[in-house]
């Protein structure tokens, strides 16, 4: 097992170092981990025997993926079939998702992390008048969590990035990523990283927690789509127009199972930080993660920000960091760079596309509503020094012709250096002059960490953003917000006419003076030209040493109590919590806004179960029926009703269930108030992975048409458990109130190791089985 030493000064000189770091023959694969060193030779020669294996081209995805297995030489590889085992190069852990996953790790006994790992303190902080002052509220309110993932990072090994430091993705690509980086991050957008050529895959804090528990990963070998990309981008397009075509080509859900994979003579013009916003949105199309292949701009940016040396290593491997000619895509999408047209998709769905002169006539056939009235730039997905850069030259113009922003206007710098760094170059000003607001370097309003005040919930009302997701109540916790997705220069534009119809490579706006004019296309550099200002310093590098505390009385934070083992029977004759009708994302099952204060604290979260989830019977949110009473009452005190009772329950949800973020709460909840099983017609890969590590049941219904033989006041049970094996279906038992009977067949996606985790009640609790040699 690795471990970690305190590198002397570290703390107070890593920030503002550049140049290269490392030694001659060895190259440190972060200025924050100068004894953990690049793989490349390793990665070159596990490669080379699933090459000799395959005897096939291999796709950039391929390649890096099983240049990290496990057993190189035995495992099996069927994409979309095997069950790869994977040794990820590190983890990385926001302060949300960070909690769940650390108390889970203490609970295991380990005394120290086996790769190296980062928490990252950036969803804690919630929006309201501006940076200095949100971030110091955020810090006094949060006191007891920071000090918490402060101090188990000291002790176990991981390092900690302070509140102020920045959103975890930019963190990772301006540190940590690098091509050829198989990472693994408890957020949905890790992908990100795929901007520097890596696999980063979000996932459960559960699977965080086996990296860090030195087991191999397990990931089902997915499947490659392609995206060729031809032209050059120009005018108001921008990379983020890419993906939002991407997700309008593929949907919510086309994504799932695969990597999307881009390729082609159009890469070359976008820049680093680009491709980054293309693989961070590829979250919402379902997709497992995305990548670019190693070229130019990757090597800039690593130069940018003091990594010269793997710039340098990543071109001698470059053979191992770009797919080989005739690499077989299970899909291949081409898109034209110079037709791409600036897009905007939403409302309520990040695949709903338009392209920006179409918007208008969308919004007044859906009733959509037309004026502005807020628009917000930055988030992980456009908040680089590029993207900033290329809204301020909008704003500017605006500026010089004696106008602001008609709408209220936020900015949200991904980190701690790109705040820096656009305050020095004027541009903070810029925005400060147009009547905007620039927020803490932190996820902020696209998480729902927005204390808005200008409107009421349930007022109707229009906002555009930069981010990434847009469903309903998502920003605000207003379910009449009405948010569309698009990029910040276009949001700025927006902004300026303050309503949804304008498109500014054609329409005029009135200058102060009366005159008209158009808006020139955005500019921007895509480095700055003076380099990066590291900023305050905000990094702590764990000393493997210290207690950690968990009061006992506290409200935020709880230790964890092991979930019983499976008692060897079928389910039987269990209620049926709730039938869930329509879109049911991790958001419906376990909210984030402000229940994000109890991320740490499992029976308080659990409050928030099913909250925004709508209840076929009645077509209501957070009202069902208790099976045992026959009353209505909230979705958390029904289920903690049949817990106190002893009565399991399962639930019925629809098509891509538990899409959007990567939150294990919304599979630890169910587990915890006495769900046993989740049935429905498909899942989202990350969510079924997390039901699995909590001991739950995810399964499908074998003919997606019995969702509708299920009947509210259903008694269900599934049958088979005592033979349970991987490819064989179950069998459900629905038994009706008046007497009859419907049997239905259930899939599942369970491998054998998936299936003792179920026998032993949880992934966590056959991790210590195994530690105990049972």
């Amino acid at each position: 097992m690795l471990t970690f030493r305190q590198i002397p000064g570290q703390v107070q000189s890593v920030r503002g170092l550049h140049g290269s770091f490392g030694c001659l023959s060895k190259v440190s694969m972060s200025k924050f981990e100068t004894d953990k060193y690049l793989p490349y030779e390793k990665l070159d020669k596990n490669l080379e025997i699933v090459r000799k294996r395959l005897n096939r081209p291999l796709t950039l995805s391929e390649k890096i993926l099983y240049s990290h297995l496990d057993d190189p030489k035995n495992q099996d590889i069927q994409r979309g079939v095997s069950y790869l085992r994977l040794r990820p190069d590190r983890v990385a852990m926001q302060d949300a998702t960070a909690q769940m996953a650390m108390l889970q790790f203490i609970s295991s006994g380990l005394p120290n992390v086996a790769v190296p790992s980062t928490i990252h303190c950036d969803h804690l902080i919630e929006a309201q008048v501006g940076g200095d002052k949100d971030l110091a509220r955020a810090k006094d309110l949060n006191a007891e969590v920071y000090n918490f993932l402060a101090s188990a990072g000291n002790k176990y090994g991981v390092g900690f990035w302070k509140p102020g430091s920045g959103i975890i993705h930019q963190i990772i690509l301006e540190n940590y990523a690098f091509p050829g980086l198989l990472l693994i991050g408890t957020d949905s957008h890790t992908p990100n990283g795929g901007g520097l050529g890596g696999l980063c895959i979000g996932v459960g804090g559960a699977d965080a927690v086996d990296v860090m528990a030195n087991i191999p990963w397990e990931l089902k070998c997915p499947n490659v789509i392609g995206v060729k990309l031809s032209g050059r981008l120009n005018g108001w397009s921008s990379a983020k127009d890419v993906i939002l075509k991407v997700a309008d080509i593929l949907t919510v859900k086309g994504g799932t199972g695969a990597i999307v994979e881009y390729f082609g003579p159009g890469v070359d013009s976008i820049s680093a930080t680009g491709m980054g916003t293309i693989c961070n949105m590829g979250a919402e199309i379902g997709a497992t993660t995305s990548v670019f292949p190693f070229n130019s701009s990757m090597g800039k940016y690593l130069k940018a920000t003091g990594r010269d040396q793997i710039a340098s290593q990543a071109s001698k491997f470059k053979h191992i960091l770009s797919a080989d000619a005739n690499a077989h895509y299970d899909q291949v999408i081409e898109i034209n760079l110079d037709t791409l047209e600036p897009h905007i998709n939403g409302p309520f769905t990040p695949d709903l596309a338009h392209p920006i002169n179409k918007i208008g006539a969308a919004a007044k056939k859906n009733d959509w509503p037309m004026d502005i009235k807020v628009g917000l730039i930055g988030s992980c997905t456009n908040s680089s020094y590029e993207d900033l850069g290329r809204a301020a030259s909008i704003a500017k113009q605006a500026l010089d012709k004696g106008l602001k922003s008609k709408t209220a206007f936020t900015v949200t710098p991904g980190s701690e250096q790109v705040r820096a760094t656009i305050e020095r170059d004027g541009f903070s000003k810029i925005f400060s002059d147009f009547g905007g607001v620039v927020l803490a370097n932190a996820c902020g309003p696209c998480i729902g960490q927005w204390d808005r005040k200008d409107i009421k919930k349930g007022d109707k009302n229009t906002i555009v953003t930069s981010y990434n997701r847009n469903f309903t109540g998502r920003n605000d916790a207003n379910p009449q917000t009405h948010a569309f997705v698009t990029s910040p220069e276009i949001v700025t534009a927006l902004s300026i006419a303050g309503t949804l119809d304008f498109d500014p490579r054609r329409d005029e706006l009135t200058a102060a003076d009366g005159s008209k004019f158009k808006l020139k296309e955005p500019s921007g550099d895509d480095l700055p030209a003076r380099g990066f200002d590291p900023g305050v310093d905000t990094y702590q590098s764990p000393s493997m040493s210290g207690d950690v505390k968990v009061d006992p009385k506290s409200d935020r934070l709880q230790l964890l109590e092991p979930f019983k083992a499976w008692d060897g029977k079928d389910f039987e004759d269990f209620v049926l919590l709730m039938k869930v009708k329509g879109k049911c994302t991790t958001d419906h099952i376990s909210a984030a806004g402000p229940w994000l204060k109890y991320r740490g604290h499992l029976d308080n979260i659990s409050n928030n179960l099913f909250l925004t989830a709508v209840n076929a019977e009645n077509g209501e949110m957070n009202n069902i029926r208790n099976q045992v009473t026959n009353e209505f009452g909230k979705v958390n005190d029904t289920a903690r009703d049949y817990k106190s009772k002893g009565i399991n329950w399962v639930a019925v949800g629809d098509e891509n269930y538990g899409e959007g973020s990567s939150r294990e709460h919304a599979a630890l909840e169910p587990r915890h108030l006495g769900g046993r099983a989740i049935i429905v017609k498909s899942f989202a890969r990350i969510h079924e992975t997390n039901l699995k590590k909590q001991g739950m049941l995810p399964l499908t219904f074998d003919n997606p048409s019995d969702y509708d033989k299920v009947q509210p006041s259903d008694r269900i049970s599934i049958v088979g458990l005592t033979s349970f094996a991987p490819g064989k279906p179950l069998k459900a038992v629905l038994k009706h109130k008046d007497g009859s009977k419907d049997e239905i067949t259930l899939n599942h996606t369970f491998n054998e190791q998936q299936i003792e985790w179920f026998k032993a009640g949880s992934a966590l609790n056959r991790m210590k089985q195994v530690a105990a040699g049972n």
